[in-house]
């Protein structure tokens, strides 16, 4: 049963802008060798070009000294030789020209698109090869997984998900917006996977941030084009959701957290089994559900019915696979508001995860981030019983692992708690982590016990 809202908290979202670049002046700038001279297209500043050879792969649109294009057209081409200042070739990028991420890196020498393709088809095999393991894990454990991971699999702008026996593709760069990538990533799919439907579900943000096409509605693949797969069920840790296609946020759900879901049953089993769990958040259910294989009473948190929604119907597919006895309610209402409230209220649980959505997505907004770390790790400290568990999230990627430590420590002092961590974690294997890409390495999961 869901119960009705209290409150909605409005998402903000950062703004982004555009930097208008300067043409070249031929007369002011140094001859390039003649190995660079035919492929040249943009020059970045030092600054670009020290992160470039560090290993990363982005350029943002301030770093670009110049661009020289080929010629005037309609389209900005995809592909874009980068040379540094002083006109040294780096490699090739996807340019952006509207995007704040202007060229992303996908070759080290000057290539043309016949190889870029070739190149995409070999680095998707790959990527799928690499979770191979995973997708053929005991039938009836795990059935979805993230196939692609953008630059952690030198593909930077293409994810791609399985649900079962439906794959869904973004494209979130404007250089892979093109007929011939997708006819390769759909190539490439049917031959690794064969998937029943293969559907593209653009961000509509990022995709007006890039200038992109809207893509057609008709799916890239489908078995049977007249009746294409949009829905399906898939598999976690031996558990069943429902998946949309056209509905849901991401990609329709946070395959990053699965590992982090098995792991928070296994210490609430350890530490309280058969106690009261609060999953704060909950979306369609993912950590409630895992908590209610081993809890009596879970409550699950969202500020949106329509996940409620799902979550219910989820708890209907999965009782046969949860604690016999177990009550479990989901709330509509706004996180901060509830959990303000209880704490006044001197409500106690035993188990509680904080799983909320990225609070910064700037810079500009890690201050305002902070604070909400803070006041939701406080309350949830105030209301765990001694040596509770605390499982909490952050998958704001501008709020550091320590940063993120340091505002539950000051929760933790604030409530007066003596805090032992247990685990320290990330997103699951499908999603690694590029140690010279910090950005891949975006959600941060400490398990706690609150003594």
């Amino acid at each position: 049963m869901i119960k009705p809202k209290t409150h909605k908290r409005k998402k903000r979202e950062a703004s982004s802008t555009q930097r208008t670049l300067p043409p070249q002046n031929p007369h002011s700038q140094e001859k390039l060798t003649s190995a660079t001279q035919a492929d040249f297209g943009a020059r970045v500043s030092r600054r670009a070009a020290d992160r470039l050879r560090a290993g990363h792969v982005w350029v943002y649109s301030s770093d670009i000294e110049f661009t020289e294009l080929a010629a005037a057209s309609a389209e900005p081409p995809a592909l874009l030789p980068v040379a540094d200042y002083r006109g040294v070739l780096l490699g090739t990028a996807l340019y952006s020209p509207t995007s704040q991420i202007a060229l992303r890196l996908i070759s080290r020498e000057a290539i043309r698109e016949t190889e870029w393709l070739n190149l995409l088809q070999e680095r998707l095999k790959a990527a799928i090869e690499r979770r191979m393991a995973a997708l053929q894990a005991p039938k009836g454990e795990n059935d979805s997984c993230r196939l692609c991971f953008s630059e952690a699999d030198e593909l930077p702008g293409l994810v791609i998900d399985k649900y079962d026996d439906l794959v869904i593709v973004q494209l979130l760069t404007k250089g892979l917006d093109s007929p011939a990538v997708r006819d390769q990533i759909v190539s490439v799919l049917r031959e690794q996977i064969n998937p029943s439907t293969i559907l593209e579900r653009p961000d509509p943000r990022i995709r007006e941030l890039e200038g992109m096409s809207a893509p057609s509605p008709a799916p890239l693949y489908a078995v049977d084009p007249a009746h294409p797969l949009t829905a399906t069920q898939f598999q976690l840790n031996g558990l069943k959701f429902h998946y949309d296609a056209n509905a849901g946020q991401k990609t329709g759900a946070f395959l990053d957290q699965h590992a982090n879901y098995k792991a928070a049953a296994d210490w609430a089993r350890i530490l309280s089994p058969g106690g009261r769990a609060l999953d704060v958040c909950t979306y369609q259910g993912g950590f409630a559900l895992h908590l209610a294989r081993v809890s009596n009473h879970v409550t699950g948190i969202d500020s949106s019915r329509a996940s409620l929604e799902v979550a219910e119907r989820n708890l209907a597919a999965n009782r046969d696979q949860l604690r016999s006895n177990v009550q479990v309610d989901w709330l509509e209402a706004d996180a901060f508001t509830v959990l303000r409230d209880w704490a006044a209220a001197k409500e106690r649980f035993d188990t509680i995860v904080l799983d909320p959505p990225a609070f910064a997505k700037s810079k500009r907004a890690v201050e305002g981030a902070l604070r909400g770390y803070k006041e939701l790790n406080l309350r949830a400290m105030q209301m765990l019983k001694p040596h509770g568990l605390l499982v909490t999230c952050s998958c704001s990627h501008h709020v550091s692992l320590s940063d993120f430590e340091a505002i539950v420590a000051a929760a933790a002092a604030d409530a007066h708690r003596r805090v032992r961590l247990l685990e320290r974690r990330g997103a699951a294997p499908d999603h690694p982590v590029i140690l010279n890409i910090p950005e891949t390495e975006y959600l941060k999961c400490l398990i706690l016990e609150v003594e």
